[in-house]
């Protein structure tokens, strides 16, 4: 099986030192993302109240080959033991995008969390990502569960 490639440019003003993403195992679906906190947040890191979000940068931009999407996703630990999460997940970087990868993390949790500069704090899964043929119709092919939405298929 061929791998994608993508490509990782640190951002001008983030910390070289930050670790680039790694897989943390052997057969590891996703790579861990960490904070690339700005020079004025570095020591202190970013306090994420209860019920609060914050824009986390990782001072990197990709390059992700065509055909491909990466997923930004909540490392479960972080989720398990602080209720910190993220927000829109999982989040797409488009192949055409260029810009600094930034994590939106939420505070679940019932007490202050601190991020620190350099923590894990999301995983990225490389995916296969298609374009459809979008078409309007008139009609849509008939199915046994039809129009039946959220809850139609069983209990609960």
């Amino acid at each position: 099986m061929t791998r994608p490639v993508v490509k990782l440019k640190r951002v001008d003003g983030s910390d070289m030192s930050v670790a680039l993403p790694e897989y943390e195992s052997k057969d590891a679906a996703g790579a861990d993302l960490r904070a690339n906190l700005p020079m004025g947040e570095r020591d202190a890191g970013v306090v994420l109240l209860p019920g609060h979000r914050a824009l986390i940068p990782t001072g990197l931009a990709m390059e992700i080959e065509p055909g491909y999407e990466v997923q930004v996703r909540p490392r479960s630990g972080l989720a398990l033991k602080h209720g910190v999460t993220v927000l829109n997940a999982p989040g797409t970087i488009d192949a055409d995008y260029r810009g600094q990868v930034s994590v939106i993390l939420i505070n679940h949790g019932d007490t202050n969390y601190a991020i620190a500069h350099g923590e894990r704090i999301a995983q990225m899964i490389v995916a296969p990502a298609m374009q459809a043929n979008l078409q309007e119709t008139d009609a849509l092919g008939e199915t046994a569960r039809g129009a039946g939405g959220f809850g139609s298929t069983g209990q609960g």
